[in-house]
């Protein structure tokens, strides 16, 4: 019997026709040696939507709709009432609930749906983890921000050549509920409520620093304008804006429109690049810099997760 090699990705309906691009090059590049079982937590999806992922299935690659609302009763209705926050709060963090919701996995992929896997998904899926709770690529997108750099330090407390995009995990679901992963979350995003720029990504990096391995940035290679370039990238992530649906002369961009030329989602995706107005771009400007002046005045405040950790308040794992 083929190993099953279980992925998760989660969208709202908005998303699917990018989805539908990730799926298509994660099967197409996938070695038929494996299974595979494709999970889409949604929050809201129309049934047309998911008929046209379902057309990308296989007899290797299952692809399975979940309920992120119903994923969430089944954890929210335990009788130690464990997440005590708002579904909305829980969505955002939604990758750390993963391996209490999905027990029949002990080992598992997640990736993010702005995506073109052009590598083969069962080659991360056999790196070894060892005792690891996570595997993870650095944030190269950010390396040339000095601002974002030394929030990642001083805040979550991980250097730029240690700080992890949350965007594409290995993850350890055995060990991260031996050592009840979300429940310490839960614990310090109740106890302290800190301030976040990247909510899930910083709280990762904070609590798993040192029970992380670091891969190679060819299973996260994100667009750097030009800055660095991979010649044969695993995992392409069109991460923060920089979206070839939005934009042109995106790195990787070429990955991206091989699959989606294909795509049942073909007009909605060309449709949203033609609606994607000048005002569209300045918006994203602007949110970019509000995030950059809200790292800076975050890591001058007297509430960090370093400050907490060096303090011995806390502990790491």
């Amino acid at each position: 019997m083929k190993t099953i090699i279980p992925i998760f990705f989660t969208i709202d309906k908005s998303y699917a026709p990018f989805l539908s691009v990730a799926i298509a090059s994660l099967i197409d590049n996938a070695s038929k040696d494996y299974n595979y079982n494709i999970h889409v937590v949604y929050e809201s999806i129309t049934e047309e939507a998911i008929s046209k992922l379902k057309r990308l299935e296989t007899d290797y690659a299952k692809i399975i709709f979940t309920k992120m609302e119903d994923e969430l009763k089944s954890i929210t209705n335990r009788k130690e009432n464990l997440l005590r926050t708002d579904y909305f709060t829980l969505t955002i963090y939604f990758r750390i609930f993963i391996p209490l919701m999905f027990k029949e996995y002990d080992k598992a992929i997640y990736i993010d749906s702005d995506t073109c896997i052009t590598g083969d998904i069962s080659e991360l899926y056999n790196i070894d983890l060892k005792n690891n709770l996570f595997g993870g690529c650095t944030d190269i997108s950010c390396q040339d921000n000095e601002i974002l750099c030394e929030y990642f330090r001083l805040n979550a407390g991980a250097s730029i050549d240690k700080y992890i995009n949350s965007g594409v995990l290995l993850m350890n679901m055995k060990r991260l509920r031996e050592v009840n992963f979300e429940k310490h979350f839960l614990y310090l995003l109740n106890k302290y409520h800190f301030d976040t720029v990247c909510p899930d990504q910083d709280y990762i990096n904070a609590m798993a620093y040192g029970n992380i391995l670091y891969l190679s940035n060819e299973w996260d290679a994100m667009p750097t304008n030009g800055k660095l370039v991979f010649d044969r990238p695993k995992i392409v992530h069109y991460n923060l804006f920089s979206k070839p649906w939005h934009y042109d002369n995106v790195d990787y961009q070429d990955y991206f429109w091989k699959y989606a030329s294909k795509s049942l989602f073909k007009d909605d995706i060309l449709k949203e690049k033609e609606n994607f107005t000048k005002e569209m771009q300045e918006e994203d400007n602007k949110t970019l810099n509000n995030l950059i002046n809200r790292a800076s005045e975050i890591i001058k405040g007297d509430l960090t997760f370093k400050k907490v950790f060096d303090k011995k308040e806390e502990k790491r794992f």
